[in-house]
């Protein structure tokens, strides 16, 4: 046998944009990179946040830059697109992350709320994909890693608008992958399911909601950013170069049954 099994792993020297870099999970995603030689473009909405996340990451051999970005705005994200290739000459991992919920029940959402979580999680998620696509369309390479969620599969209450925007996340990899395979780029996404990050902890404060959700997860604890790191890496890595327009739910069991 003459595979060099270690390659399969290997990503330094690679460049990375993330989107909703500045959050929980971003930040758990920017730091495995940086350790395993990967250069990073941080995108969010929140400079500041930026700006400390790159201080954190300071201590890793890799360059960091950030561009603040609202994916709201489509124009914004072809133009901060646009500058991280400007910038690093190429980018070969789009984490495609950034998102955001509004917990209701279904009768109690505005028209406001459909629009700000359809257009960060689905407008946002989709523009991003294609501006990102077009380069590495042209560079005949590249992985996306796209964010959808268990609630893409199962019927979570007061879910509805989210539960819609991740279920076109995990239909948009499929056929992203689809489109894009004959440019030798993966596109796959992960689901997380529920996971202790700044968007559920106060959720998670409540101890009967909190026990609920414990007894429906047969590991039997609530998920961690780092729990999602592992899956990230092998998407990321050469070792995944086979497998395309799936779905990986991350949920410690829950959707077993």
């Amino acid at each position: 046998m003459n595979t060099d099994y270690k390659s399969l792993f290997n990503l330094a020297g690679k460049i990375a944009l993330i989107t909703g870099a500045a959050g929980s999970i971003g930040r758990e995603f920017a730091a495995a990179l940086a350790q395993n030689g990967v250069s990073l473009a941080l995108l969010d909405v929140r400079q500041e946040k930026l700006e400390m996340l790159k201080r954190e990451l300071s201590g890793y051999q890799v360059r960091v830059e950030i561009f603040p970005c609202n994916l709201k705005n489509t124009r914004e994200i072809k133009e901060s697109v646009a500058k991280v290739v400007e910038s690093f000459g190429r980018i070969d991992i789009l984490l495609n992350h950034a998102g955001l919920n509004i917990r209701k029940p279904a009768l109690e959402y505005s028209e406001e709320d459909w629009h700000s979580i359809v257009d960060v999680n689905a407008k946002g998620a989709f523009f991003m994909a294609q501006q990102v696509g077009r380069y590495m369309v042209e560079q005949k390479r590249g992985k996306i890693i796209n964010t959808a969620s268990v609630s893409s599969v199962r019927g979570h209450p007061n879910l509805c608008i989210y539960a819609m925007t991740k279920g076109a996340v995990a239909q948009m990899t499929k056929v992203l992958a689809n489109e894009w395979a004959r440019y030798n780029i993966n596109v796959n996404a992960i689901a997380p399911g529920y996971i202790v990050t700044e968007q559920t902890e106060e959720y998670l404060k409540d101890e009967k909601v909190y026990a609920g959700i414990l007894s429906k997860i047969p590991m039997g604890r609530i998920g961690r950013p780092v729990d999602l790191v592992g899956t990230m890496l092998f998407l990321s890595s050469p070792a995944s170069d086979y497998l395309t327009g799936q779905t990986i739910l991350i949920d410690g069991g829950r959707t077993i049954d």
